[in-house]
This record gives C-alpha cells, sequence and structure tokens, in this order.
C-alpha cells in the first residue's frame, strides 16, 4: 500500500498577515489482518512538511496499542504493527502522531488523530444457532408448506467483499424438502406425504460464505422433520366377520364379547364409536366403545331365551368420532366401515317359571277347612320340560292355615277363615324341579279373605245416660251409634228398637246409623227406682240379617229447672228425705260424743303424769326376762311388767312360768298384791316371802342356760324358731319316743295337751 505522504505549504513573512495552513494531513491506514509474516508488518508512514531531512524532527505516537501493538521510527515516521491483528476481535484502532523539535522540543505539528483500520479476510465460517432443530408439518400438506427456517451468521464483515455473504442448501432430505437459498426456509417438496407410510425425516441444511462460490467456507446443521397425524385414513375391521357367544342367563347389561377395529391414524383422530344397524340386534343387543381400547363391546340389553331363539346376526359399523372434511370427499373408500357378529346363546338349566308373578286369590272368611282357595302353575323353561313339584313356605304360613296339592298347585284350606282376624294372608309358594331340586323358584300369594255377615253390630261405645226427675215426656236423652266389624260392599245400615210396651223410653231411628232416646212419660223419682235397664236391639241389613242387644243404663238424677244434672247417689236422697229438726238433733249427739271422747282422753294423760315410784332411768329390774320352754330363743321370751312394782294399783296377771317343770297341772296361784295405802316395802317384803316359800320357783336373778346337744340328737333342733305358730295344732306323742333323757320335757307337753283336751 503507498505511503499516505502529507503536503507542507511554507510559511511566507509578509506584509499582511495569512492563515497558517496544517503543516500535515492523510487518510486512515488499511492493514491486512491475519499477516503470517516474520517481519512486523509495515502499516504506513507519517511525514510533515516541517521535516527538512536533516533530522532535527521527531515524531511520537499515542494512542490505542502503540508500543505493544503498534511502533513508530521517531526519526522517519513510518509504523509497523507487531503482532496478528484479527477483525473479528477489533476492526479498528484510533491513534494520535505529534511532531516536535528535537533541539527545543518545541511542538512543530499540533496533535492529530487518525485511524488503522483492519481489512477483513474470509477467515470465519457460517455457523448455525442449533446444531438440531425439530420441526413438523402436517401430513397430507401441499407442496411448498412452509415446515421451519433455519438461520446461520458469518463473523467475517458483511460490508466488505462476499465473506459473509451465505448461500443455503439441502444436503438430505431430498426430495421431499427443499431450501430456499437466500434465507434458509424449509419447504414440502412433494405432495400427499402419508404419515402412515413414512413419519420422520431427517434433513441436512448446508450455508457457504463467498455467495457459494468455490474456496468459500460452510457450515451445516440437521433438522428432524415430523408429519403430523392428519385424519385421512378411515377405520377398517380386518375381520368382517365375528363371531361371540353367551349364556342365556346372562343378566342384562352384561358384557358378551368385544370387537376391533384399526384405525392407522393416532390420537383424536384413531377415536372410533360403533353402532348396530340392524333392528334385530338393536333390540337384544348394545354396543359402547371403549374409549382406552377403541374396542366395541357388546352388552346384553333383553332377556335372553334360548328356548325362543337361539343365534342373533346383525350388522356394526363403526367411524370415527372426528371427521376432517378435507379428506371424507376424497377418491379413497368412504370413512366408515362394517362388519356382521352372529351371537350364539348357550342353553342353561333354568328354574321354574310361575305363569303369573304375585299371585292375588279371593276367598270367603268362615269357609270350611278343606275348601278350595285357588291354583297356582309353574312350568320348567328349559327344552327338557321337567316336572314340577309345589309347597309352601310354612315361615310364611306360622299358622298353617293352607294347604297346596305339590302335583297340580291347588290351594285349600287347612282351618276357617276369620276376616276380622286378618284381611290378608301373604304365602310364599315353591316350586322345584323334580329332576333338579336345586332349581327352586318363589312366588307370592296374597290371599284376600272377603267379609261376610257373621257379626252383629252393638254400641260404638259405653253411654253414661240419665234422666231428670223432674224430665217431661218426649225429651231427649241419649243419642246412640252403632259399629259392626264387618264391611257390606254397600255400607252399614243399624236399625235400632226397643220393647213397644216399655212404659218409660221410647226410641226413634235417625236413619243415619244413630238413633234418640226419648222419655216416655214425664216425672222419674229415684225413691222409686233409681235405675233403669234398657234394652235396646240393633241389627243390620247384610245378608244373612245380624242383630244384638245392648243395654243402656239410665241412672235417675236430680236436675235443676234447666236440666243440668246436680246428684244422682242415693245417700243424697236420703240426706234430701230428713228435716231440719232431725238433722239438727243428729249433729248434736255427734258433738257430745265428741266431748265424752275428748275428757276421756283428758284423764288418761292426768293419771300417766302422776310421779312413779321409781324415777331413775337406769332401773336394772325393767328388763326381767323369763322363758317359757326348755327350748329358748328370742321369740319365746316375756318381760316381766315393772310396772307391777310402781303402782300397787295394778293386778297381778299372775302370768304362767314356763322356765320350770310344773309338778302339778296347774300353775301355782299368787295372792293378790297390798291394796290401799300399803306401804311399797311392805309390798315388795310381801311379794318375796311368797316367792321364798313357793318351791317351785327360782329367784329371779337366776341364770338359765343353755347348751347345743349335737347334730346326732335324735330329737333334732330343739329351738322354738322353727315351731309352729299354734301349739295347739301339734301332736307330742313322740316325745316319749325318745329316750330317758326327754323324759320329763315328754311328761310336761303330753300332760299340758291332756289338760286341754280334759
Amino acid at each position: 500500500m503507498p505511503d499516505l505522504v502529507t503536503f507542507h505549504s511554507s510559511v511566507h513573512t509578509e506584509l499582511f498577515p495569512r492563515r497558517s495552513k496544517r503543516g500535515w494531513m492523510w487518510n486512515q491506514f488499511f492493514l491486512l489482518e491475519e499477516y503470517t509474516g516474520n517481519d512486523n508488518q509495515y502499516v504506513g508512514k507519517l511525514h510533515s512538511n516541517m521535516d527538512r531531512g536533516d533530522g532535527n524532527v521527531k515524531y511520537i505516537l499515542t494512542g490505542e496499542g502503540v508500543g505493544s501493538l503498534f511502533l513508530i521510527d521517531e526519526n522517519s515516521g513510518d509504523i509497523h504493527a507487531t503482532k496478528r491483528l484479527d477483525r473479528e476481535e477489533r476492526a479498528i484502532y484510533t491513534l494520535h502522531a505529534t511532531v516536535v523539535d528535537k533541539r527545543t522540543n518545541e511542538t512543530l505539528e499540533a496533535d492529530t488523530e487518525f485511524n488503522i483500520k483492519i481489512h477483513d479476510i474470509n477467515d470465519n465460517e457460517p455457523k448455525f444457532s442449533k446444531d438440531l432443530y425439530f420441526a413438523s408439518v402436517p401430513e397430507m400438506s401441499d407442496v411448498g408448506t412452509s415446515v421451519i427456517q433455519v438461520t446461520a451468521t458469518d463473523a467475517d464483515d458483511q460490508t466488505y467483499g462476499n465473506s459473509a455473504k451465505l448461500v443455503y442448501s439441502i444436503l438430505q432430505g431430498q426430495p421431499y424438502f427443499s431450501v430456499d437459498s437466500d434465507n434458509g426456509t424449509i419447504r414440502t417438496a412433494l405432495p400427499n406425504m402419508d404419515r402412515e407410510t413414512k413419519e420422520n425425516y431427517q434433513v441436512v441444511i448446508q450455508a457457504k460464505d463467498m455467495a457459494g462460490q468455490m474456496g468459500g467456507l460452510s457450515g451445516t446443521t440437521t433438522v428432524s422433520i415430523t408429519l403430523s397425524d392428519e385424519n385421512d385414513s378411515p377405520p377398517r375391521f380386518a375381520n368382517h366377520t365375528f363371531r361371540l357367544s353367551t349364556l342365556e342367563s346372562a343378566e342384562v347389561g352384561a358384557a358378551i364379547g368385544r370387537i376391533k377395529a384399526n384405525d392407522a391414524d393416532v390420537g383424536r383422530n384413531a377415536e372410533m364409536q360403533y353402532s348396530i344397524v340392524d333392528r334385530d340386534g338393536q333390540d337384544m343387543f348394545t354396543i359402547i366403545s371403549d374409549q382406552n381400547t377403541q374396542e366395541g363391546v357388546i352388552r346384553v340389553k333383553k332377556q335372553l331365551d334360548y328356548e325362543k331363539q337361539r343365534t342373533y346376526s346383525f350388522k356394526v359399523e363403526v367411524t370415527n368420532t372426528y371427521l376432517d372434511p378435507r379428506f371424507m370427499y376424497s377418491p379413497n373408500p368412504p370413512f366408515k366401515d362394517d362388519a356382521m357378529v352372529r351371537v350364539t346363546i348357550e342353553d342353561v338349566d333354568e328354574p321354574p317359571v310361575f305363569s303369573r308373578n304375585p299371585y292375588i286369590i279371593e276367598v270367603h272368611e268362615d269357609t270350611a277347612a278343606g275348601s278350595f282357595v285357588g291354583v297356582v302353575s309353574a312350568r320348567d323353561p328349559d327344552a327338557d320340560n321337567n316336572s314340577v313339584k309345589y309347597s309352601i313356605d310354612r315361615h310364611t304360613d306360622l299358622e298353617r292355615l293352607f294347604n297346596i296339592d305339590s302335583v297340580n298347585g291347588t290351594i285349600t284350606t287347612l282351618k276357617g277363615l276369620d276376616r276380622e282376624m286378618s284381611k290378608w294372608h301373604n304365602i310364599s309358594v315353591v316350586a322345584t324341579e323334580i329332576s333338579n331340586p336345586r332349581q327352586t323358584t318363589r312366588v307370592p300369594v296374597f290371599i284376600k279373605v272377603l267379609d261376610v255377615n257373621d257379626n252383629a253390630p252393638e254400641f260404638a261405645m259405653y253411654y253414661e245416660t240419665f234422666v231428670c226427675e223432674n224430665v217431661q215426656s218426649g225429651q231427649l236423652i241419649q243419642t246412640i251409634s252403632a259399629v259392626d266389624t264387618d264391611e257390606p260392599l254397600v255400607g252399614h245400615k243399624f236399625v235400632f228398637s226397643i220393647s213397644s210396651s216399655n212404659p218409660n223410653f221410647t226410641i226413634v231411628d235417625n236413619e243415619d246409623n244413630t238413633a234418640r232416646i226419648l222419655t216416655r212419660r214425664a216425672g222419674f223419682s229415684r225413691r222409686e227406682m233409681n235405675t233403669y235397664l234398657l234394652p235396646v236391639v240393633i241389627s243390620d241389613n247384610d245378608y244373612p240379617i245380624q242383630s244384638s242387644t245392648s243395654t243402656l243404663t239410665v241412672n235417675v238424677c236430680a236436675c235443676d229447672s234447666r236440666g243440668n244434672m246436680q246428684s244422682c247417689n242415693t245417700e243424697a236422697l236420703l240426706s234430701a228425705g230428713l228435716s231440719t229438726g232431725a238433722l239438727v238433733a243428729i249433729l248434736l249427739c255427734v258433738i257430745i260424743l265428741l266431748m265424752i271422747v275428748v275428757l276421756f282422753a283428758a284423764l288418761r294423760r292426768q293419771q300417766r303424769k302422776k310421779e312413779p315410784l321409781i324415777i331413775s332411768k337406769e332401773d336394772v329390774r325393767d328388763n326381767v326376762v323369763s322363758y317359757n320352754d326348755e327350748g329358748g330363743g328370742e321369740e319365746d321370751t316375756q318381760a316381766f311388767d315393772i310396772g307391777t312394782l310402781r303402782n300397787p294399783e295394778v293386778m297381778d296377771a299372775n302370768k304362767l312360768r314356763r322356765d320350770i317343770i310344773p309338778e302339778m297341772l296347774f300353775p301355782f296361784q299368787r295372792t293378790s298384791p297390798i291394796k290401799d295405802n300399803a306401804d311399797v316395802r311392805e309390798f315388795i317384803h310381801g311379794r318375796l316371802h311368797e316367792n321364798d316359800s313357793d318351791p317351785t320357783a327360782p329367784p329371779y336373778d337366776s341364770l338359765a342356760t343353755y347348751a347345743y346337744e349335737g347334730s346326732g340328737s335324735l330329737a333334732e333342733s330343739l329351738s322354738s324358731l322353727e315351731s309352729g305358730c299354734v301349739e295347739g295344732d301339734q301332736e307330742y306323742d313322740y316325745l316319749s319316743n325318745w329316750g330317758p333323757p326327754f323324759k320329763k320335757l315328754a311328761d310336761m307337753y303330753i300332760g299340758k295337751d291332756t289338760a286341754r283336751e280334759t
């Protein structure tokens, strides 16, 4: 490259001043990148007009890279690059040059800026942003349909030469796809590309610089293109005939088999729906689509019967759920298919079948035992038509009211029926195959008991009727009604009547199953009769006519002038019959009797308040106990009455002592206590003398003890706790058989019984 030389114009000293021109001037320097020489690369030369060639001028360089990348000869102004430069790293450098006088160091030229621009060479190949691209395009797309655009970049200078001008081409993927050489857009190149034939394609795209000329650099990338599915394939049955079988006992709704069509599409485009198009199949079967497996599931719609029809043949049609209008009218076969389905019904041993379910039978009540009620009928539905026997489930006929003929199914009564006890009888009849007892069927039989007029009407309720003493003739005293447990078809119609010879009352039928009881005469008296029993005859109108007699009790009561009852009691009648004077006399007598009772009670209370002879509450004599037999027990004790000592006026009861063996038949009679004003001390001494002189009486402070004889005693227990309540009811002759230890006891009781008999 030629040197850029500055032009210098001399400065002349003249009379008139002039504008000073620049001493130098230059454009930017250009330097090729990637220099491969061994020496420093020459950049250019700086020269000033002030330089006379005498060596007095010095060139100074400053700026980016000076000293490391760029060097300048200060004497000649030559600039060199010391290293290889890469335009892609930095394309331009800005430097500053100054010229000074070596001797005076005076600036000869002002600081001037200039650039060193790196010239580009084609040293970078094109690069794609990805090594692998993914794209999809619908199958059956038209030629030229855009798939994807791939773009490469070149680091070389876009403005200088063709180093960065790229051209795209396809290396792999023809003839299916093409690429736009200018912008890298990939398009379809073949029509009707079918995903079902080939789904995935690998396309290799090349980008080359230098406008694709020889010697240019290039880069490649791979594009994976997938054909997305379109509903362009109709469903098809691989086999156009399907054979299925099922038992006749299959329940309604049960699945009996599956059929399947194939669709080359995927996802939503492969969803199918099945339908039965024949009438014969539609009545007995239904088909649904399994969304998971895309199969058609055939189910039972009505109960099958081997004896009625053993095979069914019908057509099943399959179509896509979602249709694409672009392909519905293509020259290909239509987007649906059909197949024949043949279902074979297999025989099953079925239980008997009744001709009706349930049975409702009517029978009159009061039917004699053994009477005909009705007939049930069952048959074996199988082709063999086995015989059937009948029976009644006795859990439904606990009272055993009915019987059934096991051969012909005739139901008869075992007992008489009463509608008033039960209007309906619900029994279960069981039919069983004789050849296979496990095959049974039961049917409910509802037996309605029809009404027969076998009950007489009676009063609807209990009536409490009264008639006033001052009643007038023809006055209403009671309205009566009746009930009947029978239920005639036309409703009840009761007739009421009483004896026409009744002088007191009469009856009027209201013609509405009620009747009025009226008085036949005026004035009733409780003194004469306080209650009347009125027989009322009630009849119905059914056949045979039933009637009954109910008695109406009519009480005679006292009433006020308006007919309101006041009293019906006979005691009130007696009170009303006495005069006022008699009532006053009776009242006075009652008062006098009450006064006598009060005075008597006051005297008794005064006697009880007299000072007792012994005041101490701890009198040990209060509980002197005597025993009346040898056995001894708490129930055979008698306490001594200490009141005898406290009150001398009390006569001794002369009680018989029973704690000793009597020497004679009657007890010792004691003398009467000292009366009048005898001193208590003398009285006690007298009683003490009497007891001391009595050889049969032990002292009162004696202690009686009893011992248990043992479990082996012939007399067993001698306690009186388990003895009879009345001694006179017992016989004591057995005491003489107990031996010598009980001789005295035998003499006591045998002697006492003899004295009692005497």
